[in-house]
């Protein structure tokens, strides 16, 4: 007998006294082998893809692990079966494998088996920790469940925060919310899979981490302070699409008054004054807000006229933070008036079109049942639109009309989801009061103390409308009355949202 044949005699001998020779054991390593390798080559593909397939991230450090765990599971299975068989045949027979390191064979398989079980080891501890980077990935979170979060990932990759992760703000740090985060997740993936998920997706979420662990990480509050100059770009609706340009002086305030006066718009963010108030389950009616000063702890109490206290009591209160006023920080669905505004002051739609703004709006405003249906209307609609009223427009600017309807349909992509009813107005942007109550739902001078003190509508508290002064740089600029391009007479008693909301 050669070496090689009592090498090959001997590992087989192991191999037999580890019970793995049984038709299971072979399955499992069938299973384990191919799982294992279909990792390895979705990983290099990924490697190797600049943009790669969440599905890619999904198969790789989720599916394939899973079915390599398994099929480790079936080999031990059968090892564990055909030992109880041959204990039942054998009654004599050692119920453990005998190990003699004496053995070179031995010393061999069992080197050979330490070997692969440390590799697996390291593999695994380095997969594990894949795979909990790529469930904390945004491609995880927005991608995989297409048409669910498809509203959600379309919004974040479009404004501010697009290069924030969603778990730095949904989740946070600490394994505590990780945890927590993960078992919430179970149910929203079985409401995924058996299609039971609200439509639209239920907004305030009620367990979001606080703010001050998740917002103030990036942005500090007791450095908020001064004013900030805001330009918005309106254009009318004529056929001129006549522009007009508001400048707002943006009172930020807040902060500590070592850095600046503490007031205005950060007023109320706990710093020098701690807020309390009671609402609605969408915050959207407030008609208890409870101020306490930090330093004096003096407590000052508002209630909303004409609303009893008894039923204003028994709603859940909620301490104040960032999100009650920056509810959309980076999933915005922006009004169609906004978004058609800003293609005008950017080019993208011609301003010299006639009639440009009315006639996109018109078509945005209209209803749809799905995005197919959306695209073909908002094309047909401002191409008659030109070829009937405005020909000699349509054969000479048909590029910038096609640009146009180009333009409309992104605008519609990015703040319309028909599928999940989501629209501009499902989501109330609590930022300014224009297109919903915003800041009004506390400042309407509606809500009142005991002692008679008001929670203020004057709009100069948190801005002022400005003019610029003459060219002296020490000059600044000089508030101004609001003036609105319409006459609607006295403003004093109306919200803004009473016609800017559409509703």
């Amino acid at each position: 007998m050669t070496t090689d044949e009592k090498r090959g005699a001997g590992t087989a001998a192991v191999v037999d006294r580890l019970f793995v020779r049984n038709r299971m054991s072979v399955v499992g390593l069938a299973i384990a082998i191919a799982a294992f390798g279909n990792i390895v080559f979705l990983y290099i593909v990924g490697r190797a893809s600049s943009s790669p397939s969440p599905y890619i991230g999904l198969l790789t450090y989720i599916v394939l692990p899973v079915c390599l765990s398994i099929g480790l599971g079936v080999i031990l299975l059968g090892a564990w079966r055909e030992r109880k068989r041959r204990l039942r045949q054998r009654p004599g027979s050692p119920p453990l494998p005998r190990i003699d390191l004496n053995e070179p064979s031995q010393r061999r398989s069992i080197a050979l088996v330490a070997t692969c079980g440390l590799a697996f080891t390291v593999l695994s501890l380095a997969g594990s920790y894949r795979s909990y980077e790529f469930t904390e990935s945004r491609q995880f979170c927005g991608e995989l469940c297409h048409n669910v979060m498809r509203p959600e990932s379309v919004t974040h990759d479009k404004y501010s925060h697009a290069r924030v992760g969603c778990t730095e703000c949904h989740v946070g740090a600490g394994a505590n919310w990780y945890v927590r985060s993960k078992l919430s997740g179970l149910r929203q993936v079985y409401k995924t899979v058996s299609g039971t998920y609200p439509r639209p997706i239920e907004t305030p979420v009620a367990n979001l981490r606080p703010a001050p662990e998740t917002c103030e990480q990036c942005h500090w509050p007791k450095q908020f302070w001064g004013s900030r100059l805001k330009v918005i770009n309106h254009f009318s609706s004529d056929e001129k699409n006549t522009p007009r340009q508001v400048r707002l002086l943006m009172k930020v305030g807040g902060g500590e008054p070592s850095v600046g006066v503490a007031g205005n718009i950060h007023w109320a963010m706990n710093i020098g004054n701690a807020v309390t108030y009671r609402s609605d389950s969408k915050r959207q009616t407030i008609p208890y807000v409870r101020s306490q000063e930090i330093s004096s702890g003096r407590v000052t109490e508002y209630f909303l006229r004409g609303v009893d206290a008894a039923k204003a009591a028994a709603l859940q209160a909620r301490k104040m933070d960032c999100v009650d006023c920056h509810n959309r920080p980076t999933h915005v669905y922006m009004p169609p008036e906004r978004s058609v505004d800003e293609a005008l002051a950017s080019r993208r739609i011609d301003p010299s079109l006639p009639f440009a703004k009315a006639q996109a709006l018109e078509a945005l405003s209209a209803r749809y049942t799905t995005n197919a249906e959306a695209m073909g209307a908002i094309s047909s609609k401002l191409q008659a639109f030109y070829r009937n009223k405005f020909p000699e427009v349509a054969i000479a600017h048909g590029d910038a009309i096609r640009k146009m309807v180009q333009e409309t349909q992104n605008i519609f992509n990015e703040s319309m989801f028909p599928s999940m009813n989501v629209d501009w107005k499902t989501h109330p942007n609590n930022i300014g009061h224009l297109s919903s109550l915003g800041c009004f739902r506390c400042h309407d001078g509606d809500h009142v103390s005991k002692d008679g003190k008001v929670i203020s509508k004057d709009c100069n508290i948190c801005h002022s409308f400005v003019r610029e002064s003459d060219n002296s740089p020490s000059a600044g600029s000089e508030s101004v009355k609001f003036k609105h391009p319409i006459d609607i007479g006295d403003l004093s008693s109306a919200n803004c949202v009473d016609c800017h909301s559409a509703s």
